[in-house]
C-alpha cells in the first residue's frame, strides 16, 4: 500500500476587507519528510535572492509541528515587505498549523513525521498602504493556509467535483475559454 501522506496540495482563497490588499492565496504541500515533498523542503533552505525562505515560527524558540516552510510568490523588494512576510503573515501561518493539529485536521501522531511547503502571496501594496490592516492580513492568511491544509488532506476538491464543474465554473481573473 502507498504511504497515504506521499504528497498532498491544496490551495485557497480568502479575500480582504473592503479597501485592503490583503488577499491570501497559499498554495500547500504536505507529506512525509523522507518523501518527495520532504526531499523539496530540504532544498528550499538555501537563499534565493528576493524569494528567501523561512519557517513558521509560532515565536523565538516555537518552530511549529508539522516542520513549515514559507516561500513568498513575489520578490521581497524592500525591508517593509520582509517586514510582513516574517511578522503577520508567518504568525497566522504557523497559528494555522498548530490549529490544524488541535482540530484533528492534521494527525498528531505525524506531526513530527510531516512537513509542509506553503507559497504565500504578499500584494506589493500592502507596504506601501498607509492603511494597511494587519489584523486583516492575519485573518486572510490563517484562515486561507487552514483552509488549503484541509483541502490537501482530504483531496479537495474532488476528481468528481472538478469534472461537474469544467463548464460552469470559471477562472477569477477572466475567461479564456
Amino acid at each position: 500500500m502507498t504511504h497515504p501522506y506521499i504528497f498532498h496540495a491544496g490551495e485557497a482563497t480568502v479575500l480582504a476587507r473592503e479597501g485592503q490588499f490583503t488577499d491570501a492565496m497559499p498554495e500547500i504541500l504536505i507529506g512525509a519528510t523522507d518523501g518527495p515533498v520532504g526531499h523539496a523542503f530540504a532544498g528550499m533552505m538555501a537563499q534565493s535572492k528576493g524569494h528567501t525562505a523561512m519557517f513558521a515560527i509560532r515565536a523565538c524558540n516555537q518552530l511549529v509541528r508539522p516542520a513549515t516552510i514559507m516561500v513568498p510568490k513575489v520578490t521581497l523588494k524592500d525591508s517593509a515587505n520582509i517586514d510582513l512576510f516574517g511578522g503577520v503573515v508567518q504568525g497566522a501561518t504557523a497559528d494555522a498549523v498548530v490549529d490544524c493539529l488541535i482540530d484533528g485536521i492534521i494527525p498528531r501522531n505525524l506531526a513530527n513525521t510531516l512537513c509542509i511547503i506553503s507559497l504565500v502571496w504578499i500584494d506589493p501594496r500592502c507596504a506601501k498602504d498607509e492603511h494597511l490592516d494587519k489584523k486583516d492580513m492575519y485573518r486572510t492568511n490563517y484562515e486561507a493556509t487552514k483552509l488549503a491544509i484541509r483541502r490537501a488532506l482530504s483531496n479537495e476538491p474532488s476528481v468528481d467535483e472538478l469534472i461537474a464543474n469544467r463548464h460552469r465554473i470559471k477562472h477569477d481573473m477572466d475567461d479564456w475559454s
